[in-house]
């Protein structure tokens, strides 16, 4: 069988990449641009992908093409409904992140709670020898005990914010859905989300629903002025409306490892605000530790041994 990863370069170079124990080709690629995806599948029994988009036209072309491997959670690249009625398995990776992108996100918590970026600014720039005493107090600190955590988002990963915020002394509450009348148990009303979070934090699917969820009407409606994180997905929140909120004092600062797209276009309005010692931004790297990234290729390869064997895995 002929096995081709479209874009190993999208997984780390601490990662082993191991192959199927099966007698295989193996063909990869370090990227594949959409235009160049038909080509290299054409003769391929299984396609391993992350963010390389396989798409009815690529997939129509590959005659030999039985299985479609996907490293990531995320399956918006591939044209799943035609997969579907092509007969073509479609597996994905879950579960990997469960400890990496809960870290990441309390490191982003953290660092802006207490002012990590603009004290390390300052340090740089002087500020402490000018000062002419043993410490200054140029931004805000703020401990997390006590303080309300909302989560947007009741899957594995808000679950595992939602405990490491409770080991702090932090109150969780999880956001229901926009403009639910009802509200299930476990739940607090979305506005009442808005009005009484310190921190708000993101983790769920981007989804025509969910797009733009954050806007400036939202901001408004923040009345202890939050940090807003969000290691989920780019869109959630409007950018636009972000920065507006930052600039009229809504908010109390941000902390982004995903934006609308990435990378970032030149006009994205968040690079304009980089330098704020309460903005950070970091490269869509919440999911990558080395051993996050270690657990999503072994269920790479097992979703492709277990679809050998006649036992397809985790399949969309």
């Amino acid at each position: 069988m002929k096995v081709v990863f479209l874009d190993r370069d999208t997984i780390g170079p601490s990662v082993t990449i191991t192959r199927p124990s099966f007698a295989h080709e193996w063909v990869e690629y370090g990227k594949t641009a959409p235009e160049d995806v038909a080509a290299r599948i054409a003769d391929a029994d299984i396609v391993i992908t992350n963010k390389a988009p396989v798409r009815e036209q690529a997939i129509a072309a590959a005659s030999k093409l039985k299985m479609i491997a996907v490293a990531a959670t995320g399956y918006d690249v591939i044209d799943l409904a035609f997969a579907k009625e092509r007969g073509i398995t479609v597996s994905n990776v879950r579960g990997y992140a469960v400890n990496t992108v809960p870290e990441h996100t309390f490191a982003l918590i953290f660092a802006l709670r207490r002012s990590i970026v603009g004290f390390r600014q300052d340090v740089i720039a002087g500020e402490w020898q000018r000062a002419n005493q043993f410490c200054f107090f140029n931004h805000p600190i703020r401990d997390l005990a006590g303080s309300t955590l909302g989560i947007f988002g009741r899957g594995a990963l808000g679950k595992s914010v939602a405990k490491i915020a409770e080991a702090f002394g932090m109150k969780v509450i999880f956001a229901a859905r926009k403009g639910t009348e009802t509200i299930e148990p476990g739940y607090t009303a979305f506005d009442d989300v808005l009005k009484t979070a310190d921190i708000i934090t993101f983790h769920m699917p981007l989804t025509p629903t969910t797009r733009n969820l954050i806007g400036i009407e939202e901001f408004r409606r923040m009345k202890k002025r939050p940090l807003i994180i969000n290691t989920a997905r780019g869109g959630l929140v409007n950018e636009a409306d972000l920065v507006t909120a930052l600039n009229e004092g809504l908010i109390a600062g941000a902390g982004f490892d995903v934006l609308t797209k990435e990378p970032p276009a030149p006009d994205n309005p968040l690079l304009a605000v980089l330098e704020r010692p309460n903005v950070i931004v970091t490269p869509h790297v919440a999911w990558a530790s080395d051993e996050a990234m270690q657990t999503l290729w072994a269920q790479v390869i097992s979703h492709i041994e277990n679809f050998k064997k006649g036992t397809p895995t985790n399949v969309l």
